[in-house]
Parts: structure tokens; sequence; C-alpha cells
């Protein structure tokens, strides 16, 4: 129900920060939580951070939480995280994705729209 793409992506050293963009085509934008997501080898898709309607409700994983920062911005149809500290651990493809209703969720089954991804590699 609404389109996503995801940008920011890069190969960086371990210490450093990237922040990713997520656009979204949608007249309805507030009208979804989203969430980041993020997937490697060797392992299922894992939740990463979310985010509720009017971004006063935030969910992190353990192991970004203090590093990672979930944001968006209704007026321009966008979701960013913010990683610092990024560790080879965090090497993955990162999506953004969308799910209807108000409130911020960690559960992949609420998220029925999704970006195609963006590529994050951090070396030691």
């Amino acid at each position: 129900q609404v389109q996503l793409i995801e940008s920011g992506g890069g190969l960086v050293q371990a210490g450093a920060s990237l922040r990713l963009s997520c656009a979204a085509d949608t007249r309805t934008f507030t009208s979804y939580a989203l969430a980041w997501f993020r997937q490697s080898p060797g392992v299922g898709r894992e939740s990463v951070a979310a985010i509720n309607w009017n971004g006063d409700r935030t969910h992190y994983a353990d192991s970004v939480k203090g590093r990672f920062t979930i944001s968006r911005n209704n007026d321009a149809n966008a979701v960013y995280l913010q990683m610092n500290d990024l560790r080879p651990g965090d090497t993955a493809v990162y999506y953004c994705a969308a799910g209807w209703g108000s409130t911020a969720t960690m559960e992949v089954g609420r998220y029925t729209s999704w970006g195609p991804g963006t590529q994050v590699t951090v070396s030691s």
C-alpha cells in the first residue's frame, strides 16, 4: 500500500557513522508505523528499530540500543536510521518497512510494505 526505497548505505570502518533514509510514496504517511530491519548471511531478518505514527514512541533491538536512532519526518514522507559506532556485526542489507496502524512494533508480521534494501558493510 506504500512504496518505499532506502538510501544511504555504504562501506565504512568500525566506529564510523551512517544515516539511512527511506522515502515513502503515499498520501497517508501518518497512517503507518515504520521500522527498520536487516538481513545478513546465515540469519533471518532481524528487527532493528520501530517508530509510531508521530515519532513519540520508538523501540530498538538490544544490539543497537544507544547507537542507532530512528526518526521520521511526516512532512517529507521519510524515515531515517542514524547509525553511530558501527561494528562489523552491523553488516547487513537494511530494509525499511511500513505497517498500517499508529503503534510501533518490532514484529515483522505487522509490516506489509517493504523497500528493496540498502547494503551496509562495516570493516574492522
